[in-house]
């Protein structure tokens, strides 16, 4: 009786659970209070030995938001002034609207500078600050780790003066399609040998994580092996080459601090022991609306490059060939005979022809695959990149 009374209650109480989980079918949408948006967004610093580039949007809302991209503040006056009130003029880039870029610059190292700009009828300007110079990067290293290819930067101030250390980096790897292509469809049943390469090319990407470093605690300025980014061994990146260009720029403790509260915002959220999101405040005033959120943080300082290439030759031999993406194993080729191959390829975007299909000597058909699987260029480009080795 008492076993027989358990699984009666064990079964009451599963019908019950079943009952309140399919009970919850209703979508929860919370009432969210409508803010004001549309503050100017300004991205980018002042390059004291270089072309310096801002970026110019707004902020939205994403609720309703159509493409989720900012809005770009095209058609403003954008300016490096000094204390003086000597102009450097940006221009707009006219395939790259919200882009301003400066001439080359070489500004005087113990000046002091601001950007100054007009956009959308206001006024804004940010604080003048002290050119920092960027000491040299030592070094870009890589070693491997139980999680794959650590890459790491290396750099150090004699001087002790720079101590705030800020990096971005933009990422280069050679790839291939799943099938090289030899012939390509010239129209009215006609084929021909293909002259473009678009089997092998290389792809780019920028960083987006946020990378700070600080020395104020140890006696000397120096940054030793600080870890940029780890790739796993199954990376697309690895499977031939890899590069990485690494920049550095020295911050003030003020605008180190405000890239810091931003990662904490942005990457370290979402935890039960992570930060709460803070109010980014950063040097950038209305100058016509005091009361005018504006939003950025600009700089001055100089920049410091370093490159690095990763071979696949120079990784384990055991690591298996990354196996990701667009690869033979996930791009089946069909075989498609001769009387269908000219209706099958003609004004067909989705489907290449890679090669004859010759049986003994005589031409049966072609082969094809989807697009995407021959035509590397879909995800890169095809022209070798200048620094490439």
């Amino acid at each position: 009786m008492i076993r027989r009374r358990l699984l009666s209650g064990a079964a009451g109480a599963a019908a019950l659970l079943a009952l309140l989980l399919g009970s919850c079918i209703d979508p929860f949408r919370p009432e969210v209070q409508d803010v004001a948006t549309n503050y100017l967004v300004v991205d980018g610093f002042i390059n004291s030995d270089g072309v310096s580039n801002i970026k110019l949007s707004r902020t939205f809302s994403v609720s309703t938001a159509a493409s989720g991209t900012a809005p770009v503040e095209s058609r403003a006056q954008v300016y490096v002034e000094d204390e003086q009130g000597a102009r450097y003029p940006l221009t707009e880039a006219a395939a790259a609207p919200g882009n301003y870029a400066s001439a080359a610059l070489r500004l005087n190292p113990a000046g002091k500078y601001r950007l100054h700009l007009f956009a959308g009828g206001q006024e804004y300007a940010s604080d003048y600050t002290a050119v920092r110079p960027t000491p040299p990067i030592d070094s870009v290293t890589w070693r491997l780790t139980p999680d794959g290819v650590q890459i790491n930067v290396n750099t150090h101030d004699p001087s002790n003066q720079t101590r705030y250390y800020r990096w971005s980096y933009d990422e280069t790897w050679e790839y291939t399609s799943a099938f090289r292509s030899t012939i390509e469809y010239a129209g009215g049943g006609q084929f021909r040998p293909r002259t473009e390469d678009i089997y092998r090319c290389w792809a780019s990407r920028p960083s987006t994580a946020i990378r700070l470093s600080s020395t104020t605690r140890l006696s000397q300025d120096v940054v030793s092996q600080y870890p940029l980014l780890t790739l796993p061994p199954t990376a697309v990146q690895l499977r031939y080459k890899y590069s990485m260009l690494v920049r550095q720029y020295a911050q003030t403790a003020e605008e180190f601090a405000y890239w810091d509260l931003l990662r904490k915002n942005t990457e370290s959220i979402g935890g039960l022991f992570d930060p709460l999101p803070a109010q980014l405040t950063g040097n950038l005033r209305c100058l016509s609306t005091p009361e005018a959120p504006v939003l950025g943080y600009v700089g001055v300082y100089s920049v410091a490059e370093k490159r690095l290439f990763i071979s696949r030759s120079q990784l384990p031999p055991l690591w298996s060939m990354p196996n990701v993406g667009y690869t033979a194993n996930v791009c089946p080729p069909d075989t498609i005979e001769l009387p269908l191959a000219l209706v099958y390829f003609n004004n067909n975007p989705s489907i290449l022809p890679v090669e004859p299909y010759i049986v003994n000597g005589f031409l049966l058909g072609y082969i094809g695959a989807p697009t995407a699987c021959v035509d590397c260029r879909l995800r890169g480009t095809n022209v070798r990149p200048p620094f490439w080795q």
